[in-house]
């Protein structure tokens, strides 16, 4: 039995045209979405946040953790060596986040790998840091029913100097963690750059995966443009499997954001959300 899919728009990614956080809840909403995800909320107060979902029907699924200090370089603190203080700051401040507006998941970032550093000298010391703030995380995070994810990011296009870079890194660390509320969020368009084999990995490591997001390659824009992935026989695997999540657009438009929604309303329309694709046709 096949189960339909449904999808989040990552307002860190979609309806670039609108500055602020709360127009481009509305601006989901108008286009058919029932959830949203944003990567780093911290800069819309929370109760505004709370308000903008409220008022539009929208639930939010996902935040991330702070990024740390970003004029350093920094892009998540979990497995970077002496910041553990600065990363359970974050975490509180997460916690609160989604708290208040019902999200129940939380990415935890890894971060990267310090500057003038190298990978390989310190990899052990960034794992082992990693698991002690995941186990850290998982016991805050349990006493509020809420999910921790680890995602991934490539090292061949995005971002060099990230720690956690493929999906087999991720399961290993979850593994030796070994929370039940901790999960893999598996990014398609990440998974795909650094191993590819994409029907084995959401297969095999479907009972991990908490979370998914989807993006071309290797441009990272809509699913049906040019690229290596066919996501019609991807949503048909994660229907067939039974995935019960969200699925998160997180791409760069390549024009306006509603335009580039038609495979999404084709999806809405075969699985028989008409009245969904007709509200989206409209905007």
């Amino acid at each position: 039995m096949s189960y339909p899919l449904h999808f989040a728009a990552n307002l860190s990614w979609l309806f670039p045209e609108l500055e602020k956080l709360s127009h481009r809840i509305e601006a989901a909403a108008q286009a058919g979405f029932k959830a949203v995800e944003v990567a780093w909320p911290y800069d819309t107060d929370v109760t505004e946040l709370k308000q903008a979902l409220e008022k539009n029907g929208v639930d939010l699924i996902l935040i991330n953790t702070p990024p740390g200090n970003k004029a350093k370089g920094e892009l998540g603190l979990g497995a970077v060596p002496m910041q553990e203080a600065e990363f359970r700051a974050g975490l509180d401040l997460a916690v609160k986040y989604v708290k208040t507006v019902g999200c129940k998941q939380i990415h935890l970032m890894a971060g990267r790998v310090p500057v003038g550093l190298d990978r390989t000298s310190v990899a052990k010391e960034m794992e082992a840091t990693f698991i002690e703030n995941l186990k850290y995380a998982a016991d805050i995070l349990s006493k509020e029913g809420l999910l921790g994810l680890v995602e991934p990011i490539n090292t061949r296009i995005t971002d060099p100097r990230y720690f956690l870079n493929t999906p087999h890194q991720a399961v290993r660390i979850l593994q030796q963690v070994d929370r039940p509320n901790l999960k893999l969020q598996l990014d398609l368009f990440h998974c795909q750059i650094m191993d590819g084999n994409l029907t084995q990995n959401i297969t095999n490591y479907f009972p991990l995966i908490g979370h998914v997001q989807i993006a071309q390659v290797p441009n990272r824009n809509e699913a049906d443009s040019p690229g290596e992935i066919s996501y019609s026989y991807i949503f048909s695997l994660l229907e067939k499997l039974g995935y019960p999540g969200y699925v998160g657009c997180e791409y760069t438009p390549k024009g306006n954001t509603v335009d580039g929604l038609g495979w999404l309303r084709s999806y809405w329309r075969n699985q028989g959300t008409k009245k969904l694709a007709d509200l989206a046709e409209c905007q």
